[in-house]
């Protein structure tokens, strides 16, 4: 079987829209691990404008040729594994999505932080993108480890993404069906891998530098407090929540990854990956943006970032969920249902409008 050829470099040049980015994107992500061995991640897209995402199913045995900085050509790799996930741009590129083994990469904003490798000429058969990262990883890696050992054998350029006016500042959550997950991130040139034992991710800054805040929140209960007692005084709480009171509930992402970890941490235990699901979709909906409640200013206009699409990846099963900004309905694509040595890409479209269902003939 021929293998397609794939040009990442070319194909974004017929992009006919140029878009300036988001100073705030405020993506959030979490990890519940259900009873019986399946590991769910999910997380939240939020940006100011449309993506033009859609899932793509891409097949196994595909050739690839990785960009480097100043248009030239970077690493050839061939795929080992099929994956679905969110494209961007209706390009050919994974932002968010899982392979056939279970792991699961995800592209996540780092805005003011990012700063990928310095490439030499040398250097530029073994250079990627950072729009590439996921696709070389879901299509040559099974495991977090196989991330680990993978990721340090290539560099990330300084690349620039023309849909996006500039050079992308990305970071990546990297998760499998083990359960193990990492964060990638690359600031002042050098790569940095974190370990991610909590399975949160928000954006800047530094994963680091989250981990160490979450020390100014050791206070939070996930049972209410009890009454004091003060000169005779009886104080009670104010309703139920009072362990949680101080839990910061605005949308910046030290207070995301803050809220993100208390509420993943303090669900209670679900057996089955199908509960799983659905339980991040409810904690996720903390997290859930409406347009106009996130404002900043891009070249002297209003610009809003709310939740474009929201995501729950099933790793043991391969299974990959979504809902969108204009319909809730929770859809399901089974990358183990499709001919994974197939020739084509495939697309599935994530439009739609909410449906409201009139149940007034339903009374009894």
């Amino acid at each position: 079987m021929k293998r397609p050829f794939i040009s990442l470099a070319i194909l974004a040049l017929f992009s006919v829209s140029v878009l300036t980015p988001s100073s705030s994107s405020a993506c959030t992500g979490i990890t519940i691990k259900p009873k019986d061995g399946s590991v769910i991640f999910g997380r939240t897209l939020e940006f100011a404008m449309d993506l033009q995402s859609n899932v793509i199913i891409i097949p196994r045995n595909k050739a690839y040729v990785g960009s480097a900085p100043d248009q030239k050509q970077g690493l050839h790799w061939n795929s080992q594994y099929g994956m679905v996930g969110m494209n961007a741009f209706d390009l050919p590129i994974i932002a968010d999505g899982i392979n056939e083994k279970g792991l699961h990469v995800g592209i996540f904003y780092f805005p003011d932080y990012a700063e990928y490798q310095d490439v030499s000429t040398q250097e530029l058969a073994k250079t990627i993108s950072p729009m590439e990262v996921p696709l070389y990883l879901l299509g040559t890696c099974a495991t977090v480890d196989e991330v680990t050992a993978k990721i340090k054998q290539i560099k990330v350029g300084k690349v620039v993404m023309p849909q996006m006016g500039g050079v992308p500042p990305f970071h990546y959550i990297v998760s499998d069906a083990g359960g193990k997950s990492i964060v990638l991130e690359y600031v002042n040139g050098k790569l940095n891998l974190h370990q991610n034992p909590l399975g949160v991710c928000t954006n800047a800054p530094t994963f680091d530098w989250h981990m160490t805040n979450l020390g100014n929140y050791v206070n939070l209960l996930t049972n209410n407090v009890a009454k004091i007692e003060i000169e005779g005084q009886t104080i009670q709480g104010l309703g139920q929540g009072s362990g949680m009171l101080g839990l910061p509930g605005d949308f910046t992402p030290p207070s995301r990854f803050v809220r993100a970890v208390a509420f993943s941490a303090s669900v209670f235990p679900v057996d089955t990956a199908r509960e799983g699901i659905l339980q991040v979709f409810h904690v996720l909906n903390q997290f859930d943006i409406p347009k106009g409640a996130a404002r900043g200013d891009e070249n002297g206009k209003v610009s809003a970032d709310y939740t474009l699409w929201t995501s729950v990846s099933d790793l043991k099963n391969q299974r990959y969920y979504f809902r969108t900004y204009d319909d809730s309905t929770i859809r399901m694509v089974n990358l183990n249902s499709f001919n994974l040595d197939g020739d084509q890409i495939q697309t599935i479209s994530i439009q739609g409008q909410e449906q409201i269902i009139d149940v007034s003939g339903c009374a009894k």
